[in-house]
């Protein structure tokens, strides 16, 4: 059995430690462990291997895999994976979700502390050396105190249920939206479906998008959406960016149809540096990094090691995606 890991996304490049490559060579001695730095290289390595280790399969490399079984991706968010070649294909395709389950949803918290709080417009004044009171505590809705406030949080995977859980300890009241609505989460007071997507809106004070990229969820914050929303509400997204309309949240920021937004995630990343989003006073920008935590990366490598063992032994792997919904099913 072959092994080939290869960790490009976008602007950055991972490789897996010698030593960690070298823990997996003894637990596995009848596997080959090959880590692909340069893209020239990939081709030739790919054309006899088992397993795919890394962010993305090159879609257009896929059909010279011919042996390929099981690709990993080594982070929650798969929708890059899920080109039609391989949805259509037996190759199992496995994530990393729930290794996010902690820093994620501090980073939400990170975000809905400085929204409320007005920490962005008071950096501001900072800068401008300005000391002006009246102007941090009505900027944008206004300072508001989370406990008591009202969290919608759209998605109840890994991510969205700890986000929910930290909500209902803050006293914050929670609400959730999830495919399965009769399934419940600890800490929310009320689940609901999709169909009640718009009435959610309409009741949170902080709505945070934590739902994977799927056909259903592409763009299910548009215009409409927005308009559901209060004026004094603010959008979180630490999903995906094309779970939102880009022209639809700008103008709603612009004319303060809402509060405002604490975006990481963007449908273009790199984010261009002619995005409105950099300039509106009432966002806050961070560049795709709730995701990143001290010691992802082992554990990550943990969980790829605990799923070949069971591939290995032909075992059923853990986080396998239901690659027709687009994500693993909880």
């Amino acid at each position: 059995m072959k092994v080939v890991s290869y960790f490009r996304l976008h602007e950055l490049r991972w490789t897996i430690a010698d030593s960690d490559i070298d823990a997996l060579r003894a637990r596995f001695p009848g596997v080959t462990f090959t880590s692909v730095e340069e893209d020239a290289a990939l081709t030739a390595e790919l054309a006899d291997a088992d397993v795919f280790l890394g962010w993305n399969f090159p879609p257009k490399l896929f059909a010279a895999a011919s042996r390929l079984r099981w690709v990993h991706s080594a982070s929650a968010g798969i929708e890059a994976n899920l080109f039609p070649a391989l949805v259509e294909s037996d190759v199992i395709l496995t994530n990393s979700a729930g290794l996010h389950s902690v820093c994620i949803p501090e980073h939400v918290l990170g975000l809905m502390l400085l929204l409320a709080r007005n920490f962005h417009e008071a950096q501001r004044l900072q800068r401008e050396q300005v000391w002006d009171r009246a102007r941090v505590i009505m900027f944008a809705g206004g300072v508001k105190e989370l406990a008591g406030s009202h969290l919608a949080v759209i998605g109840a995977g890994a991510i969205g249920t700890s986000v929910a859980r930290l909500g209902n300890s803050l006293n914050m009241l929670v609400r959730v939206m999830r495919r399965r609505s009769s399934r419940p989460v600890p800490g929310a007071e009320r689940v609901v479906g999709p169909d009640h997507l718009h009435e959610l809106l309409g009741w949170g004070d902080f709505v945070v998008l934590a739902t994977p990229l799927t056909a259903e969820t592409r763009h299910l914050i548009d215009r409409t959406a927005l308009q559901a929303m209060k004026s004094s509400a603010y959008l979180i997204n630490i999903a995906r960016g094309e779970v939102v309309d880009d022209e639809a949240l700008i103008d709603a920021l612009r004319s303060q149809a809402i509060a405002g937004a604490g975006l990481d995630v963007f449908s273009e990343e790199p984010l261009s540096s002619t995005s409105p989003y950099w300039s509106l006073p009432n966002v806050i920008v961070t560049p795709h990094v709730s995701g990143y935590t001290p010691g992802y990366f082992a554990k990550m490598l943990a969980l790829f090691a605990d799923n070949l063992e069971r591939l290995v032994r032909g075992t059923a792997l853990r986080n396998v995606v239901n690659k027709r919904l687009g994500y693993v099913e909880q």
